[in-house]
């Protein structure tokens, strides 16, 4: 099968979980092109809060000119400690169509950034699959980064291989509880685990060329205080069943915002101690640190 052929049914076939909606794990079965939401609060059309050179992410992702986000509103997670809650739990941002998107996704290269990076994709993979391929019949070369949640389909996922080039997940929570208080994902642990494990299959280690991210999977880990986030257990998943190789961000810039403190135990920043161990157990067990 041509690769036109392949991505036109690889289309179709996600276009076909959009409604009733099974896009993600969740499989909320919204009719979503019926003008019904579901979970992530967004219906047929994709909606973008934000686009521009972003020179806060990741170095390897940020190179000389920025990586090009753009921000989708709604989430398929409901974390109560979202520090861009206005995009994800209030779903701000102007309804556009996949030639809108592919549209931005020009400007960002032709302003030179190093990639084209989706932030918060998961629930409107379809709208992005027609943005990219209309981008890419207009000549972008542009790497596609898929900066995601981690709660992630893997049917949806196997539609995409070929179409992203750096898969970029959070690996929240190595344990079901409090990914089900703080989340309301109770099977997060699990569906993550499975999600990364398909994206490695597609993507491989991180690759770089003059520092800059080309190709494969740089993972998110968010450290909470209290160890709410299991972070030795999900650093030994990565080290285990990902790859020695994996690059991951342990991030420490967690703070509590929006409903966080109604629950106590997330009522504070991480110690510098909390983060430090954290990072120094991902190194003793050999991981690739990207900050």
């Amino acid at each position: 099968m041509s690769a036109p052929a392949a991505f036109a049914r690889q289309l179709a076939r996600t276009r076909e979980l959009l409604s009733p909606c099974q896009l993600c794990p969740r499989q909320c079965r919204a009719k979503r092109i019926e003008g019904e939401t579901g979970f992530c609060r967004i219906g047929a059309t994709a909606v973008v809060s934000s686009a521009g050179p972003h020179f806060g992410e990741e170095s390897c992702l940020v190179g000389a000119g920025g990586s090009g986000t753009i921000f989708l509103a709604g989430c398929n997670l409901g974390c109560v400690f979202c520090q861009n809650y206005d995009i994800s739990h209030h779903a701000r941002g102007r309804p556009q169509s996949p030639e809108d998107i592919a549209e931005t996704m020009m400007t960002l290269a032709e302003l030179g950034c190093e990639n084209i990076n989706f932030v918060t994709p998961t629930h409107v993979a379809p709208q992005l699959m027609a943005a990219v391929d209309l981008a890419r019949q207009r000549g972008l070369t542009k790497p596609i980064v898929w900066n995601c949640g981690g709660y992630e389909s893997l049917e949806v996922l196997q539609q995409l291989e070929g179409l992203v080039d750096i898969y970029m997940p959070d690996f929240k929570y190595a344990a079901g509880e409090p990914a089900r208080r703080f989340s309301a994902a109770e099977d997060y642990p699990q569906v993550a685990r499975a999600a990364l494990k398909e994206m490695q299959r597609q993507v491989g280690d991180l690759m770089l060329v003059d520092g800059v991210a080309r190709s494969g999977l740089l993972v998110r880990h968010l450290v909470l205080p209290n160890g709410l986030a299991g972070s030795k257990d999900a650093i030994d998943f990565l080290a285990d069943e990902i790859s020695p190789n994996t690059y991951v961000n342990v991030m420490g810039q967690y703070r509590p915002e929006f409903r966080a403190c109604e629950h106590p135990e997330l009522c504070r920043q991480p110690t510098p101690d909390e983060i430090a161990e954290a990072r120094g157990y991902a190194r003793l067990r050999g991981l690739r640190l990207a900050n």
